[in-house]
């Protein structure tokens, strides 16, 4: 088993921005813990991060302006960020895998589980978990490394992604401590 920890959209817009979920920083610490404890085991680091341009359904349909395209807005905030050997792939929808180089990049690193983390469970992680699992991947979801603008849409997602598409529910300690064996 090889695995790889995506991070979802820690962006600015996302934790302190024009899309602010009040809820985001509370997993900061959690998600700082599991990408240090990664990197020291060499487990790929993979951010998947919106890049919008204006005219993106999700900016123009659905949430308004935010994570444009080279803004400061669509930077992983500081407590997170991406360093040298990290990856990073920017997105345009929902999924991290939807037109992204997302599912090559992981074959390349002989990658066969995602351990997914970031914001928002019902949405961003969501999608992506469907599509790793229609792409074969298995899927660990950090709970304590995601979360949503309300209790209710960070627990229906969680349900649901171990309902629809078999996801091991793990916290942080958890995922690291099988590292170590």
């Amino acid at each position: 088993m090889k695995e790889a920890v995506i991070v979802i959209d820690m962006l600015n817009d996302f934790v302190t921005g024009a899309l602010r979920c009040e809820r985001a920083q509370r997993i900061v610490p959690s998600l700082r813990k599991l990408i240090e404890a990664a990197r020291e085991r060499n487990v790929p680091v993979i951010y998947v991060n919106d890049a919008h341009h204006e005219v993106d359904f999700e900016v123009v349909r659905r949430w308004g302006k935010h994570a444009l395209k080279g803004t400061i807005g669509a930077q992983v905030v500081p407590e997170l960020k991406p360093i040298e050997g990290d990856y990073v792939v920017e997105k345009r929808t929902y999924s991290g895998f939807f037109e992204t180089g997302l599912d090559p990049l992981l074959r390349s690193l002989g990658v066969d589980t995602v351990i997914l983390s970031g914001i928002h469970t019902h949405v961003c992680v969501k999608h992506t978990a469907a599509d790793a699992f229609f792409r074969g991947y298995k899927i660990v979801v950090a709970k304590d490394g995601v979360e949503a603008f309300t209790q209710k849409d960070h627990e229906e997602g969680l349900k649901y992604l171990e309902y629809a598409y078999g996801a091991e529910l793990k916290d942080v300690d958890e995922i690291i401590s099988g590292w170590k064996g």
